[in-house]
């Protein structure tokens, strides 16, 4: 007896985003689909496309650079500088520090 389909893995629930409405569809195993729909707030929906959608143009991240690191880290070439590093450290131990104390 064989239970489920493994040949065409499906994805439980997939969600579909508007500005202010999220629709909800979960394939059951017998093939038929349930959908709902939800109303949620504009803070949560932004915080749902901030967290999904990963802005390219983002200052804090450098596709190229982590492609340069990875590869220097998989061929051994890597070697970090170990005085940066501390500074770093250092520097935002005492940013929190200051962060707490105000």
């Amino acid at each position: 007896m064989k239970i489920g389909n493994s040949d065409s893995p499906q994805p439980l629930a997939t969600t579909t985003l508007s500005t202010s409405r999220a629709t909800v569809s979960e394939a059951k195993t017998d093939g038929a689909a349930v959908s709902a729909q939800v109303e949620i707030s504009s803070a949560a929906t932004a915080l749902l496309q901030s967290s999904q959608g990963i802005n390219a143009s983002n200052a804090d991240f450098n596709a190229d650079k982590v492609a340069q690191v990875s590869a220097a880290i998989a061929d051994g070439s890597f070697k970090p500088n170990p005085e940066a590093i501390a500074d770093k450290l250092i520097a935002n131990a005492q940013e929190l520090l200051n962060k707490s104390t105000s």
